[in-house]
């Protein structure tokens, strides 16, 4: 019972921060994990897996998302739905440059078309700025 209140707090609060979960948020939840794991594999190839470093990054995709939240309560105060999904758009694109930076520092190829993709979503943040 208590497991299951817990479950439907979340998910309320969740939705109140976020709005309802579209497939632009869970793209940016999974590409947020996958770095983080990535991030963490690449340190420990090549010898440099660190606590404090690791612990940054979490707080880092926890200031992320505390953003989005943020540009979904502009949205809905401005009547709109554009603020997040570009706040969205320009961290799918850090996360996937990120990601590929930490292929590469594990030596694994990328396909052309990949990185092309960061480009695209860069497009759809309003912004061609480097990481």
């Amino acid at each position: 019972m208590f497991y299951h209140m817990a479950v439907v707090s979340l998910g309320a609060f969740s939705s109140f921060l976020f709005g309802t979960p579209s497939l632009l948020f869970k793209t940016l939840v999974l590409f947020v994990v996958l770095d983080y794991i990535t991030g963490m594999a690449a340190s420990a190839y090549e010898g440099k897996l660190n606590s404090k470093v690791g612990f940054k990054g979490i707080l880092k995709k926890v200031m992320v998302f505390a953003i989005v939240a943020v540009a979904h309560s502009l949205d809905q105060l401005l009547g709109g739905l554009y603020i997040q999904s570009a706040t969205i758009f320009f961290y799918l694109s850090n996360e996937l440059l990120s990601m590929i930076e930490n292929a590469g520092r594990l030596n694994v190829p990328i396909p052309p078309f990949i990185k092309n993709a960061v480009s695209l979503l860069r497009q759809r943040s309003g912004t061609n700025n480097k990481k």
